[in-house]
């Protein structure tokens, strides 16, 4: 199987992360190669020291898609659960890549506030975090994603079981006649 990588957007707590694990999870049943790079793992060990600003912020996601290039031409389905707030350097990433698909983890802002595990939308709407993505800072939505998942109103299951389906309508995976239904009913 060829290398791609998956890469998940949206705010905060929209599900990026959970989602991430569902579907890798499911890939490695099926016998893939598959390494996950979540967001703030990445921002702990290879991109420490960066803060948030635009500027960092566009560094650190560029490092992510090198990375995920690297694991995509060896073969590797890498899978990036990152907010990655700008859609220019998610669209640089995809040119670098190449086989690259974008899940947009939508989730309306009251939603994400009222489960806010981190109390960080709370911090920031009271003004204790700065340049917080899409409180302060700007978050742009992908215009034509490959995938888009409703965290606000689909179970983790119906979203995990439609990004599965999505990668096998797109040729990324081979449909497996023996998942079970209730792992990809939706």
């Amino acid at each position: 199987m060829k290398g791609f990588t998956l890469w998940f957007t949206g705010l905060s707590g929209s599900g990026k992360t959970t989602l991430s694990k569902g579907v890798e999870r499911i890939l490695m049943e099926r016998g893939c190669k598959v390494e996950v790079l979540d967001g703030d793992v990445v921002r702990t060990n290879l991109s420490k020291g960066l803060g948030f600003s635009r500027e960092d912020r566009d560094t650190n996601i560029r490092r992510i898609g090198f990375v995920c290039s690297l694991l995509t031409r060896n073969d590797v389905i890498a899978i990036a659960a990152a907010i990655s707030p700008y859609r220019a350097i998610r669209e640089e990433n995809r040119q670098l890549i190449g086989r690259f698909v974008e899940v947009y983890c939508e989730c309306p802002l009251e939603i994400l506030i009222d489960r806010d595990a981190k109390g960080l939308y709370r911090k920031a709407l009271a003004g204790d975090i700065k340049n917080f993505t899409g409180i302060d800072d700007p978050y742009e939505p992908p215009k034509n994603p490959e995938v888009a998942v409703h965290t606000g109103k689909e179970t983790v299951q119906e979203s995990v079981a439609r990004i599965i389906r999505s990668l096998e309508a797109l040729g990324y995976i081979k449909p497996d006649a023996h998942v079970q239904e209730e792992t990809l009913s939706a």
